[in-house]
């Protein structure tokens, strides 16, 4: 971490840095002495006291520490990377250590020691720290008590063991990998455009050596980020998760602002640029910035969304134009999403696919599973690229909530020749900074767990590849079910299933008939699964304290056949997964399985 977070004048706030000690023994305060062109605000530590003599430092010492994002959270045994800048001409006597948040408790210390003269110029110094205990409310401090002054710029801690050694929480990466997700969409919406283009997301700021990279205020959400997870990172997450990334561009847009056409040359040669970093060859002018990031082969950047619903601004539709044609002609294959709707597309606006944001209440997305019924087949299709259930009913990520969400997507499921793709957003919220609910993954310096629409999610991670078969619902007088069927081959054993999905949004149970025509001796008696996503009450939510309160329940179904009666709880997801024989599945090319589900109530 830099010190560009006050901004540029200076001495500027130092947050989140805190000092140790009081204005009698140390003097704190930024100036503009790095040796980094893009970052010149470094941090100057002036120490008045010594280790004996008239002015003595206390016990401990005097510096500063950085508490982390409330807290870091540090664990026994494991080993932590440091790295930082150092200038001094004075002899240096400093420890680095990690302790608890009130400094009590040390967990882990090294010491840099030098003579006058060897820090006389701007030095990367590097080393592990290993920790005897666990706190997950830990510091990092930098302490001393030898008088001088000293510099500090560019101050790291990492831990060294990250999810596939690229920098991301294992756990929160592990949950995500868990989805099977075949998209990232990165890196957001306003935090895209920001307020004002000052403060916009610009890709090419955001790599090359962490060190260099000038950060900017997300002036949406109100926080500063020194962009250690820049573009080059979000393609790297959707590699290692293999999701195809969907790059969302700055198309000369803000909240509050937008670049003429006239002038808009510069912003489309930008995001031409950013496509040759993901895609170029080594050899080109960005493709070797990436390559000397350690990857020297092209990222799958297939999709380029423009903007972030602009359709009614006033130049959208002309700059618009002008990214596509620029685009298309260097990168004939990249599919670009158009912020408008489908009405608007036509061979002179034309669009690979339109974008579709969608947040509602619970009761309105769950009759929105019929939102694309009727859309006309042929042409672009749609990217919901953004839902979520929104207002009272939400709360901080309710099963009513997630239930809503679900006959939502057994409706995009079932259109999918009219939808390509989804994505839910927000995604991850920390527990101490929620400016948004709900979210699918909740977290702190030490724990996660999952809303129930994350755990809703599950139940469709096998549908990407998948093939689609007619389902028919017949049930008098209640309108409250949504269902869709799938068959989905296994990656890890091979075996295929057909999975019936079925949403119950209302307050009765149900006896359901199930009838499967289509196949001959397809289902295997034993190996089908039941998985039931439900609770004892709607606004049942997922907790630190109780995680698994609202998670599926998986269990066995008996004497699997083609004809089965079975019950729906109100309110609740239900997958049956039936386990297909050899022979079902070569039957299969040759026939259409079709689900008819049949109740008497």
């Amino acid at each position: 971490q830099g010190f560009e977070a006050g901004g540029p004048n200076t001495p500027s706030n130092i947050d989140p840095w805190l000092i140790i000690g009081d204005e009698s023994n140390i003097i704190v305060a930024t100036d503009r002495s790095s040796c980094f062109a893009t970052n010149p605000i470094a941090l100057r530590m002036e120490v008045l006291c010594e280790s004996s003599g008239n002015d003595v430092c206390p016990p401990g010492g005097v510096g500063i520490y950085n508490p982390g994002f409330w807290g870091m959270n540090i664990e026994e045994a494991k080993v932590y990377k440091v790295s930082m800048y150092i200038m001094s001409s004075d002899s240096m006597d400093l420890t680095v250590s990690l302790t608890s948040s009130d400094g009590l408790q040390n967990l882990a210390a090294y010491t840099i020691t030098a003579d006058k003269e060897d820090f006389k110029e701007w030095t990367k110094v590097e080393f592990d720290l290993q920790s005897s205990e666990r706190n997950p409310n830990s510091r990092l401090q930098l302490t001393t008590r030898t008088s001088g002054i000293v510099w500090f710029d560019q101050v790291s801690l990492m831990p060294s063991e990250t999810y596939m050694r690229h920098g991301y929480r294992k756990d929160l990466a592990s949950m995500l990998a868990n989805l099977k997700p075949k998209i990232l969409k990165f890196p957001g919406g306003n935090y895209v455009m920001g307020n004002y283009l000052s403060n916009a997301f610009r890709w090419s700021e955001t790599v090359g050596p962490w060190e260099e990279r000038p950060g900017h205020f997300n002036d949406v959400w109100g926080y500063w980020t020194d962009d250690g997870l820049g573009f080059f990172e979000f393609l790297q997450l959707a590699e290692d998760l293999g999701a195809c990334p969907v790059w969302v561009v700055n198309d000369g847009a803000s909240r509050n602002e937008q670049v003429p056409s006239a002038t808009i040359a510069a912003f489309v040669k930008d995001v031409v640029d950013g496509i040759e970093f993901a895609r170029g060859d080594p050899g080109t002018s960005w493709g070797s910035v990436r390559a000397a990031m350690g990857h020297p082969e092209p990222f799958q950047l297939n999709y380029i969304s423009m903007g972030n619903q602009e359709c009614s601004m006033h130049y959208y539709k002309e700059n618009y134009r002008k990214f596509y044609s620029a685009i298309k002609a260097s990168y004939p294959d990249i599919k670009i999403i158009s912020s408008c709707d489908r009405s608007t597309i036509s061979p002179v606006e034309p669009a690979d696919l339109y974008d579709v944001h969608v947040y509602t209440s619970s009761g309105d997305m769950f009759s929105k599973s019929s939102m694309f019924d009727s859309t006309p087949r042929g042409g672009p299709k749609a990217i919901v690229s953004e839902y979520a259930v929104t207002g009272n009913d939400a709360g901080r990520g309710t099963l009513v909530a997630a239930l809503a969400e679900a006959a939502f997507l057994i409706g995009l499921e079932r259109n999918s020749d009219a939808v390509e793709m989804a994505s839910c957003a927000p995604l991850f919220v920390n527990d101490n900074d929620r400016r948004w609910s709900p979210d699918a993954i909740v977290f702190n310096s030490w724990q996660h767990y999952g809303c129930p629409n994350y755990w809703m999610l599950h139940f469709f991670k096998e549908s990407s590849g998948a093939s689609l078969h007619p389902s028919t619902i017949q049930v008098s007088n209640y309108n409250q079910l949504v269902a869709s069927a799938i068959t989905w081959q296994n990656s890890k054993d091979g075996n295929t299933y057909l999975k019936i999905k079925v949403l119950n949004f209302g307050n009765k149970a149900i006896d359901l008939s199930i009838s499967i025509t289509g196949l001959e001796n397809e289902i295997q008696t034993f190996g089908s699964v039941k998985t039931v996503l439900t609770s004892g009450s709607l606004r049942d939510e997922n907790s630190f304290q109780q995680p698994d309160k609202v998670v599926p329940v998986e269990s066995p179904i008996s004497n699997a056949r083609e004809e089965m009666s079975l019950v729906l709880d109100p309110y609740s997801l239900t997958s049956f997964d039936l386990l297909l024989d050899l022979k079902s599945s070569l039957q299969m090319m040759h026939s259409v399985p079709e689900s008819s589900l049949h109740s008497s109530m």
